[in-house]
């Protein structure tokens, strides 16, 4: 059963963030990206309490800017899906979550060592170039459910 309900344009509209957002990590990577949307779609705490579709997470705004820099960019997010990523994000969109990602709600690539916290969150750990963390114990428990 998927977690979020969705149809074909959420596929595509997912498929393009994560190859914009992870294609220099392969696959794995792309999915803990996925990992990360379909959290924001399922979270009902902190910022993303007002998200109610993957169209809302992918082009929310935050201090005055989206929360995801290929939408800002523009570049391969632009780009027309690709079957191999509309195939990961349906993976996404029916279930499938792993460590580091598996309850992520952030990510970012520092260019150095993963901070232990990051806008006091708590780190989850590493892929590639990508740091991951998770909301703080009791301050999210919406994520974790589904």
């Amino acid at each position: 059963m998927a977690r979020v309900a969705f149809r074909e344009a959420d596929v595509n509209l997912m498929a393009r963030m994560m190859r914009a957002e992870a294609e220099g990590e392969g696959k794995q990577g792309m999915l803990y990206v996925g990992n990360v949307i379909v959290n924001r779609d399922v979270a009902d705490c902190a910022d993303f309490r007002e998200l109610r579709s993957i169209r809302d997470v992918i082009f929310q705004v935050q201090g005055g800017n989206y929360s995801f820099e290929a939408v800002q960019k523009g570049n391969v997010f632009y780009q027309r899906a690709r079957e191999a990523e509309k195939k990961l994000a349906r993976k996404n969109l029916q279930g499938w979550r792993q460590h580091p990602a598996k309850y992520a709600l952030w990510y970012f690539n520092p260019y150095a060592p993963c901070p232990p916290t990051w806008y006091d969150q708590p780190f989850t750990g590493q892929f590639k170039q990508h740091c991951f963390y998770e909301p703080q114990a009791g301050t999210c428990d919406s994520v974790y459910m589904g």
